[in-house]
């Protein structure tokens, strides 16, 4: 994922890695990020409406970015290795359809993914393209928990239109 934009194939998905989500891990993101009480306490999990105690969606939404920030790192330091200068990536201008599917829950492990779903020209930055990425996180049964389209500026090795 370090790739220029001309070397970018659509429909390509890219396997970031799992995290579980453990208890220690849940209530540390929840302290100083999103203290709702049912992502720092069992009981109140217990309570709500999810029955038990679950994490962040931002939690989710932040493992699957380091992630892929983790990815993307492995691949330029591949590339630097062989020789080769990897794309520059960014900014992102956005992201949209952000879903919490389902909520994840202590000890569950969530398997991310990112998918290419399309690529267009930028008139705008010349010197790169926009592509559109499908992210997305399944637990260990296979239900979508997670799931946003992401978008990139991808450096080109030539201008558009030059």
């Amino acid at each position: 994922m370090s790739l220029y934009f001309e070397d970018i194939v659509p429909d390509v998905t890219h396997e970031l890695g799992v995290y579980t989500f453990t208890r220690e891990a849940i209530v540390a993101f929840a302290s100083e990020y999103d203290p709702q009480e049912f992502h720092l306490d069992e009981e109140a999990g217990r309570r709500s409406i999810y029955g038990a105690m679950t994490a962040s969606g931002w939690q989710t939404t932040s493992v699957w970015l380091r992630m892929l920030i983790d990815e993307r790192n492995r691949e330029a330091d591949m590339m630097r290795y062989r020789g080769e200068r990897p794309a520059r990536y960014g900014p992102s201008p956005g992201f949209e359809k952000l879903k919490w599917v389902k909520p994840v829950f202590v000890n569950d492990t969530i398997r991310f993914t990112t998918r290419i779903i399309k690529k267009r020209d930028s008139r705008s930055r010349p010197q790169t393209g926009l592509v559109l990425f499908q992210n997305e996180g399944l637990n260990q049964h296979g239900e979508l928990v997670f799931s946003l389209v992401s978008k990139m500026f991808v450096e080109r090795r030539m201008p558009f239109g030059g």
